[in-house]
């Protein structure tokens, strides 16, 4: 889902006060099923409905303590270490989570288990081992102990002489879940409301009526608890014919969830080639939608001496790319091939001629960020003519999500789920700008007047550190914003908005690392840097072939260091 493009970079950090509610966590969890109960009543199992009805019942602090081993991401917990101060004494707390069997008081361990538990040093005393094992690293320690210990046992077996209470928390997975269905993805967690309360984040308020279900079947909800399962086992090594067997049938009315299994297949597909099965591999990329997965079966019947069969599906790649990426490639590919098959051709590449220039520098004594040095010296270079900012995809994405805040955060269907989503859930999709052209049609429109300037100022104002896919909060101040609307045309401006739409995930990425301002003279020039050894990313260039062909000034610094 969309969600999985990074957010860090346009968050500002806030001074925020203490939380005055010590049970703020077992609020937002309450916040979590009640929304669920709102939203899901229809699909929930009875397994989650009863749940959901016990919890209400609950005592106020076992509930409390249910939710903070829930928040604590694991499953085994010392009595110990659960030491709240609005909870209090925790073998009362416990009780009724333990007769509702939803945690267990007496659970049995093996030693990783146990391990996990118990420092080192515990784990010497414990066991009782010679002085001789205290040189080993604890998992050096632990590999020892696996081989000597296979059994599984309760705390009270493994630590004789600790009167500790150990408890396991039996419905993880079932709150896990919950979680899943509340936020509609696989990496959002508990942390979400906490960073709100406190002030850390703060996201656009799209009007709760207006929010889509992320789930409209249970068999949604199933598909998604399948693909979060096989993510985690890839991630884990798992068996790759158990992965893939895992992996749910197609998703013909959720498109979504269908990119999210596409995705997955291509994983588990890269995951096959990598061990070395390019059958199962190519088997895979042939079925699969995944903007890669055409580029990568090429690739194989390249190396399978398939010539003839790669460059048909070149060609026909040729014909419809799905993006300028996979364009890209193929342009690199189809040469190649040709000269393989005995093929003459032509055509030549066609593509725009990119300004450069060298820069000949000391090496610096110290660390230093390359982009830096070349900032700092074409700002000497320039004296008081021009000013010099270090922006690379900061500064035009952020003009972009500033004057398309309407049409990013457009309430249409399938795009918001929750009030903590920091852009819409299509975002990384291939239908992102389609199904909100006509709001995007009314932004560029702005461009043709100085409207554009007044809609840019007044979100930079008015939504200041609000959370978005695009504004880079930490970068923009009101000297830079102003050099940028006096110096970037708006036609300029239209061009690389444009560029953006058109494939979001790939497209956002790649821009100069800096830019030049000429104020008085109300131009500008952008130079992708690059220090010695260095070179051009794909999207680097295609960014900088795309400029140059609107001949917009852009250039490459190469760097080269004087002799010592």
């Amino acid at each position: 889902m969309a969600h999985e493009i990074g957010r860090g970079e346009s968050t500002v950090p806030r001074r925020s006060m203490p939380l005055p509610d010590p049970f703020y966590y077992l609020n937002n969890f309450r916040t979590v099923i009640s929304s669920l109960e709102q939203r899901y009543a229809k699909l929930l199992c009875p397994e989650e409905r009863e749940f959901i009805a016990h919890f209400g019942a609950l005592p106020q602090a076992s509930c409390a303590l249910l939710v903070r081993m829930v928040m604590r991401a694991r499953v085994f917990f010392r009595g110990s270490r659960l030491r709240y101060s609005e909870i209090g004494e925790i073998s009362s707390a416990a009780a009724p989570l333990v007769e509702a069997g939803w945690i267990d008081e007496c659970p049995v361990l093996d030693v990783d288990q146990l391990q996990r538990l118990l420092t080192k040093a515990e784990l010497l005393h414990y066991f009782g081992l010679p002085r001789q094992y205290l040189k080993f690293k604890k998992p050096d320690l632990v590999a020892c102990l696996r081989t000597q210990h296979p059994a599984s046992k309760p705390f009270s077996a493994w630590c004789k002489e600790s009167s500790e209470c150990v408890y396991r928390l039996n419905v993880a997975p079932l709150c896990e879940r919950l979680r899943l269905m509340f936020f509609g993805n696989f990496h959002q967690d508990w942390t979400e409301f906490v960073l709100t309360d406190l002030g850390l984040f703060t996201y656009e308020k799209v009007p709760a009526p207006l929010h889509s279900l992320a789930f409209r079947t249970r068999a949604h909800v199933d598909a998604f608890q399948q693909l979060h399962r096989g993510r985690e086992w890839l991630d884990a090594g798992t068996e790759l014919d158990e992965v893939r067997a895992a992996i749910p049938p197609p998703i013909i009315d959720c498109d979504w969830l269908e990119d999210c299994r596409q995705k997955m297949l291509y994983q588990t597909a890269r995951a096959y080639e990598q061990r070395g099965d390019m059958n199962t591999a190519s088997a895979m990329y042939l079925q699969c939608t995944h903007r890669d997965a055409r580029v990568r079966r090429i690739r194989l019947l390249e190396r399978a001496h398939q010539c003839e069969e790669a460059r048909d599906l070149c060609l026909a790649a040729m014909r419809d790319p799905l993006n300028e990426a996979e364009r890209q490639q193929i342009q690199r590919l189809l040469p190649r091939l040709d000269r393989k098959l005995g093929i003459s051709s032509n055509k030549k590449s066609g593509r725009p001629a990119v300004s450069a220039f060298e820069m000949l520098l000391d090496r610096p004594a110290a660390e230093y960020a390359i982009e830096h040095v070349v900032r700092d010296r074409l700002a000497q270079q320039a004296e008081m003519h021009s000013t010099v900012h270090y922006v690379e995809n900061g500064l035009v994405n952020s003009l972009f999500g500033l004057l398309c805040w309407k049409a990013i955060f457009a309430a249409i269907p399938g795009a918001f789920f929750h009030d903590f989503q920091y852009g819409p859930a299509d975002l990384s999709s291939g239908h992102f700008f389609q199904r909100r052209s006509g709001e995007f049609a009314e932004c560029f429109a702005e461009l043709d007047s100085d409207r554009y300037r007044e809609t840019i100022w007044r979100n930079f104002a008015v939504k200041s550190a609000v959370q978005s896919p695009f504004v880079t909060w930490g970068l923009l101040n009101e000297k830079l914003l102003g050099w940028a609307l006096r110096c970037l045309p708006a036609a300029h401006l239209r061009l690389w908005f444009e560029w953006i739409v058109r494939d979001v995930r790939m497209n956002r990425a790649g821009f100069p690392d800096l830019v030049q301002f000429w104020p008085h003279e109300r131009r500008y020039r952008m130079v992708e840097v690059k220090g010695p050894g260095d070179r051009l990313q794909d999207n680097q260039r295609r960014l900088l072939e795309f400029c140059a062909s609107h001949q917009m000034p852009v250039s490459v610094c190469y760097v080269r260091w004087r002799p010592d």
